[in-house]
């Protein structure tokens, strides 16, 4: 089993979220889907599809305005949530301190948490992809229960980039290597950066690829469903 998560980031509304699940809800793959939404659409009929947050509050309540705690999305009935994905880091500096503290905070309210790593351009271009990743994979993951690692190297996000399966395949394996050392082998490793219809089956089969995490793509059926359907 895959895991195809969709990010929809700051973008949709009510019926284009029905719609999109009403579409997913139609689909046969034995493969897990989970669509990762703006707080304010994770309410109501989710048609048997798993739905997850973008962001979590590492505080469970008080005087942090704008902030959305755990048990907020708990009650909504979503099931995961999305932390320290590259926008976070860029946009809201985001540190592995704070993103370790958002993990530990999902996982408390039974919430699994997607924990994006990656390198930016930069580290890229001066062969610092293995240690940055490394470093980020051991700081940020919680100490108990489940999650999933997400491998979205930053300069690949929206960009139409994408690493060689060379690449993938050996971050993925340096991810996979790291998580065995404690014991959270069979932790699920995700790939994301400009994913679309062409590349997912390729990447998805690739070695330590538990699936994948879709942003724009995931915006529409017409993007996101060939994906789905092209993963085994």
């Amino acid at each position: 089993m895959k895991f195809i998560i969709g990010n929809w980031k700051m973008n949709g509304n009510n019926k284009e979220k029905d719609t999109m699940l009403k579409a997913l809800h139609k689909i046969k793959t034995k493969n897990k889907i989970i669509l990762c939404l703006p707080f304010t659409l994770l309410n109501g009929e989710n048609f048997g599809i798993c739905l997850g947050a973008q962001d979590i509050s590492e505080h469970s309540n008080g005087a942090y305005t704008g902030d959305i705690s755990g048990e907020m999305i708990k009650k909504t009935g979503a099931k995961y949530v999305i932390v320290g994905h590259s926008e976070r880091r860029l946009y809201h500096h985001e540190t592995n301190e704070i993103i370790h503290s958002k993990a530990v905070a999902a996982v408390k309210n039974g919430l699994i948490p997607i924990i994006c790593v990656g390198e930016t351009n930069e580290e890229k271009n001066a062969g610092k992809t293995t240690s940055v990743v490394k470093k980020m994979v051991s700081e940020c993951i919680p100490k108990m229960g489940k999650y999933i690692i997400a491998y979205e190297p930053r300069w690949a996000i929206g960009s139409g980039l994408i690493p060689s399966e060379k690449d993938i395949t050996k971050i993925h394996k340096v991810i996979f290597d790291t998580l065995n050392k404690i014991g959270q082998e069979k932790t699920p490793i995700v790939y994301g950066g400009s994913v679309n219809a062409q590349n997912a089956h390729n990447i998805s089969n690739l070695p330590h690829v538990d699936g994948l995490l879709i942003g724009g793509a995931s915006l529409k059926s017409k993007t996101f469903l060939p994906i789905i359907d092209s993963i085994d």
